[in-house]
């Protein structure tokens, strides 16, 4: 894993220990930061099961202003942070440990800045098993969570697609079983 373009272009990120984590392939990480490449300069990202801190991290590398990581599993939000530390870019992300959903429900919607970039890369089985609990969050992002003109990328199984109203897709790719939704507020 390594980030491929910007400020920290080829530099390695640590890999995850435990399987807990689904890094993202360079390939598909390219397809990707090839679409968001006009929202990302200047951005505040959301990376939620942020896992390495891969897409975050390649946000910050690429001109994001601010990048927040969420990541539940402690083996690789300890991974996630020897990443942002060997990046020497501290400064520039806020690392939130713990389960996402209790963030989120837990503080009012002016206590987080608005994200122009959210990436949500739930684990597969969480697509499945927490359905209610992801529909609620993209509730929550379509209000103040987000900006007006804020991007959420949703990867997921392709056997797993979920609406995510009041969210819209209004792009969609697909990768081998991994499919790429981006999504945006009504």
């Amino acid at each position: 894993m390594r980030i491929i373009a910007g400020e920290f272009r080829g530099r390695r990120l640590l890999p995850p220990k435990t399987d807990a984590t689904r890094p993202i392939t360079d390939r598909v990480k390219q397809s990707l930061f090839d679409i968001l490449t006009p929202y990302i300069s200047g951005a505040t990202v959301y990376d939620c099961f942020a896992g390495t801190g891969s897409l975050g991290l390649e946000s910050i590398s690429r001109g994001a202003e601010r990048a927040v990581l969420f990541e539940m599993d402690r083996s690789a939000a300890s991974i996630l942070r020897r990443n942002v530390d060997a990046l020497r870019v501290a400064d520039r992300c806020t690392i939130i440990p713990g389960d996402l959903f209790t963030y989120f429900w837990s503080r009012p919607s002016e206590s987080a800045p608005p994200a122009s970039l959210i990436f949500l890369d739930p684990p597969y089985q969480m697509v499945r098993t927490r359905q209610d609990d992801l529909r609620k969050l993209a509730q929550k992002w379509a209000g103040r969570h987000t900006t007006p003109e804020g991007i959420i990328v949703f990867r997921h199984a392709t056997e797993d697609a979920l609406d995510l109203p009041p969210l819209q897709r209004y792009d969609e790719r697909t990768y081998g079983g991994m499919t790429i939704e981006l999504l945006k507020k009504p």
